[in-house]
């Protein structure tokens, strides 16, 4: 939980000029179970004891319409094709850059995001099979071209992933879900993104306990926001 893990925020610096801090996006990234949202809430913890503005959404979601598109998809008893799917994910995103990130960064605030755009190559792509050029183009039209400046990428092994979600909640989803196989398709796709993107997606290993993932994602963010204001 965030309250247990300060101990691990007291690396990072303390910020002198929030003020005057321009916005960044920082996405974090994996499949079932690899502990996107509580990285991303300690994380955003720690940035704000550090005197910084962030702001922590997530996807599907972050806005009402978002919210209402999330229940649509994940509903396991409402059967929907691939592209159906993708469309809904999609909407929703088009709505999260237009009402939450593009505001917030503009607004000079750190923006934490619990999956963007990466999410829909590694599940609607790699897992389901569509054709990633396609989703490539539509994912771009939707976020207006917008593009994370850093995305912390956990990685653990599918069978781990699904056994954590399914430890946690008996509530199923329809992608939550879905067969092993699936999700090691998305595991291998987030990989092959790390492999294309390496300039911007940093691999964490999510088979870690969780104070010393959010020890690693906090030196590579501390990093980052180190050589960005340096000019490096």
């Amino acid at each position: 939980m965030v309250e247990n893990r300060i101990g691990e925020c007291e690396s990072m610096p303390a910020e002198a000029d929030a003020a005057g801090e321009q916005g960044a996006f920082i996405t974090v990234e994996g499949g079932d179970g690899a502990g996107k949202t509580t990285l991303a809430k300690s994380l955003a913890e720690c940035l704000r004891q550090s005197g910084r503005s962030v702001r922590l959404t997530f996807e599907p979601g972050g806005t009402s319409l978002g919210t209402r598109l999330r229940a649509l998809v994940l509903d396991p008893e409402l059967e929907m094709g691939d592209w159906d799917e993708t469309w809904l994910f999609l909407a929703a995103r088009a709505s999260h850059v237009h009402d939450v990130l593009r505001p917030a960064i503009a607004n000079g605030e750190l923006v934490f995001s619990d999956r963007f755009s990466d999410s829909t190559l590694a599940y609607q792509g790699y897992g389901r099979g569509l054709d990633l050029e396609r989703l490539r183009r539509l994912s771009d039209e939707a976020t207006q071209g917008l593009i994370p400046d850093l995305t912390l990428l956990l990685d653990v092994p599918a069978e781990v992933g699904l056994a954590r979600t399914r430890t946690r909640s008996s509530d199923g989803d329809r992608i939550g879900d879905a067969d092993l196989a699936f999700h090691m398709r998305v595991n291998a796709g987030f990989r092959a993104l790390a492999l294309e993107h390496g300039e911007r997606i940093v691999v964490i290993d999510a088979s870690l306990d969780a104070s010393s993932v959010l020890l690693n994602a906090l030196t590579t963010v501390n990093d980052w926001l180190e050589a960005r204001s340096s000019g490096t």
